[in-house]
């Protein structure tokens, strides 16, 4: 990448203005990524430690981590573990950037919780693709998070709403000789049609006692 690029010749990137956390020890490392960064519009915060990297990200989560492993004190692998263990920054994007090109040590870096992996010396295109596609993800992620929030108060909300049209409540107009009861629409129905049609309830048949006496007075009990 050169140094010279105007920075109005430089296109802005797709999530331009999301905030991205860059750890790396190595002042030059630090240095190109923090310019790659701000060129495409993107905010940038720099930690040149796994301490200040976790202090950064627990008192304002960023939407992505770009971060080294060999680092002295807490190395990357120990600052994406402790990342992942907080419930406040669990969800951050974290891109390795490493020199270390052994199989094991990028296997230990995805097994810590990192989305992706890019090796030393870096690429700036891939660089930014990487973290055009992450960013894109979390977007998605987000987005899907608060569609399936909206679609639960939807759907309490409809709850609410049919256990309230199933409660009988307030006062029901009803025939004082034949005991039907008047609708909204001035309709009389018998009270086990309009209980059936405002309630949950679930009629089950038989006769009372006193029914009995008087439709079956030869089949009910001897007092």
């Amino acid at each position: 990448m050169s140094e010279q690029t105007p920075l109005a010749s430089i296109a802005r990137a797709p999530h331009a203005g999301a905030e991205v956390l860059v750890v790396d020890d190595t002042r030059e490392n630090l240095r190109l990524l923090v310019r790659l960064l701000v060129e495409r519009g993107y905010k940038v915060r720099p930690a040149s430690n796994g301490r200040m990297a976790l202090t950064a990200a627990q008192i304002s989560p960023p939407d992505l981590i770009l971060l080294d492993i060999m680092m002295p004190e807490i190395d990357g692998y120990e600052v994406c573990a402790q990342l992942k263990a907080d419930k406040n920054t669990c969800d951050i994007p974290i891109i390795f950037i490493s020199a270390l090109h052994n199989t094991a040590d990028i296997v230990r870096a995805f097994t810590a919780g990192g989305v992706d992996y890019i090796t030393k010396p870096f690429q700036a295109e891939e660089v930014l693709a990487r973290v055009n596609t992450h960013l894109t993800i979390r977007k998605l992620q987000q987005e899907m998070v608060i569609k399936n929030q909206q679609l639960q108060t939807q759907n309490e909300a409809l709850q609410t709403a049919l256990a309230s049209v199933k409660t009988l409540s307030g006062l029901l107009p009803i025939c004082a000789s034949c005991k039907k009861i008047r609708d909204d629409e001035g309709y009389w129905h018998t009270v086990e049609v309009y209980i059936r049609d405002h309630s949950d309830a679930i009629f089950s048949h038989g006769i009372c006692p006193d029914c009995m006496l008087v439709l079956y007075p030869k089949h009910s009990p001897k007092e």
